[in-house]
């Protein structure tokens, strides 16, 4: 895959979603969490968010990741965590 559209075919990354509940949610720092088959691509969904959206800090979560449940411990650093999948579900945690 070699661009955003590409992988947002594959993988429905829900892009606009992730802006509307960083916005809700006031988001300045925002830590995106992938699971190991999305992970060569996360720096092209930064990219992305950030010509869509300024003044909010991406970080990527280089860890692992074993589902919905596996939630870094990053709640006094962060403002939103937003979980990436394999479903068609994204979770948001703020």
């Amino acid at each position: 895959m070699r661009t955003i559209k590409d992988l947002d075919e594959k993988y429905e990354l829900e892009l606009d979603r992730i802006i509307n509940e960083i916005k809700e949610n006031k988001a300045k720092k925002v830590l995106l969490q992938f699971p190991d088959g999305i992970k060569p691509y996360a720096t092209l969904i930064v990219d992305e968010l950030e010509k869509k959206i300024g003044g909010v800090e991406f970080y990527i979560w280089l860890g692992s990741c074993y589902g919905g449940c596996d939630v870094p411990n990053v709640e006094d650093k962060i403002d939103l965590v937003v979980q990436f999948g394999h479903s068609k579900n994204l979770q948001f945690l703020g």
